[in-house]
């Protein structure tokens, strides 16, 4: 029996160096990864392309907190581009009436964002699937509705802040160390990281368990002890949070902020992109960020009608939905060693073709 202990003991120990190991891997490569992304890309591409990363990189924080929703806790919500539209004016409103610094600005914004958008979440307590992702369009467009009919802060007088005079308004401030477009960009990678280290502490935690008990089964959830009301505004709170944060990063990207840049039909596209990123993985955030605004820029800038995105998406969930429910993230690195050991077929055979001769 002490052999039997021993050996299973040194096993267990094995298998937690290669853990770590492997955990330690990652953060080098990570790391890796966003050195370049924040030191080399702004200097390698043109100020229009540093706007397009910019944007992805807000784009992935609003994905983010649908991944967390619909992938963590099962909810589906078609309403986080009119909370990015409500992030975006609250945080202009208070860039216009305040001195505050930007980051007090931020947190400000994706705080009052995140109690409306737990308000919202509310009444959609006790639905799911089709009829929660109903109830939750139907708030965005009236949101949407309202911001057209109030319109955005652009400097002006009053409690909205808005002037329709045709002298030219101020665009919406940002922080005073990174004005310039390449520093900007690298002061939303730095938030977006924050973000997504938020997001995976909650993962990794008794929150994070609480929501896949509850995206298991709810009645199961509940004989477990799990308050599921709780959880789920807490959920409902946090993507709002980042939601929020995101729509503050935008105002200050765009400088100018109008309805039209937020229409009700680019949440059920936010949803088609998070769902071919990868619904199951934190990563699956990023490449809905790429994918859902790099690759319109890059069939524009290909000389391909932007609106060929759609049909694209189109195609993209099919195959999410009949062979990769993990989407990009899981699928592409099986895709790849599946064609290394291709590729590499023929030079084994080559190997062993010499041996067989002699």
């Amino acid at each position: 029996m002490g052999d039997a202990e021993r050996g299973i003991r040194s096993a267990w120990n094995r298998i937690q160096w290669h853990l770590e190991r492997g955990t330690v891997a990652r953060a080098v490569v990570i790391a890796a990864v966003l050195a370049f992304v924040l030191v080399a890309v702004p200097s390698l591409v043109s100020v229009y392309w540093v706007k397009i990363a910019t944007a992805a990189a807000i784009f992935s924080i609003v994905a983010l907190g649908l991944n967390l929703l619909f992938g963590r806790v099962g909810m589906v919500s078609l309403g986080q581009i009119a909370l990015l539209a409500l992030g975006s004016w609250v945080a202009a409103r208070l860039f216009f009436a305040t001195g505050l610094p930007f980051p007090v600005v931020l947190l400000l914004g994706g705080l009052i964002t995140g109690v409306i958008g737990t308000l919202i979440g509310l009444p959609a307590l006790r639905l799911g699937g089709l009829y929660l992702a109903l109830i939750t369009l139907m708030l965005a467009g009236a949101i949407s509705i309202v911001l057209t009919h109030v319109d955005f802060p652009n400097g002006g007088s009053g409690f909205l802040g808005h002037t329709e005079a045709t002298i030219e308004y101020p665009d919406v401030r940002r922080p005073s160390i990174a004005k310039a477009d390449d520093a900007y960009f690298r002061y939303v990678v730095v938030v977006t990281v924050v973000m997504f280290l938020l997001g995976l502490a909650y993962v990794s935690s008794k929150t994070g368990r609480a929501w896949a008990a509850i995206r298991q089964s709810e009645p199961a959830a509940l004989a477990a002890g799990v308050n599921i009301t709780v959880y789920k505004l807490w959920a409902f709170a946090l993507a709002s949070f980042m939601t929020g944060v995101a729509g503050g990063l935008l105002a200050a990207n765009e400088g100018k902020l109008y309805a039209e840049q937020f229409p009700t039909i680019d949440s059920i596209t936010l949803l088609a992109v998070v769902l071919m990123g990868g619904i199951f993985s934190l990563w699956g955030a990023v490449a809905a960020g790429l994918l859902a605004k790099l690759l319109p820029a890059l069939l524009d800038d290909w000389g391909v009608s932007p609106d060929f995105v759609i049909i694209l998406f189109g195609v993209g969930i099919l195959q999410v939905v009949v062979t990769a429910p993990g989407g990009l993230v899981d699928q592409m690195p099986k895709d790849v060693r599946r064609l290394g050991r291709l590729l590499a077929r023929p030079l084994r055979r080559g190997e062993s073709s010499p041996e067989q001769s002699a």
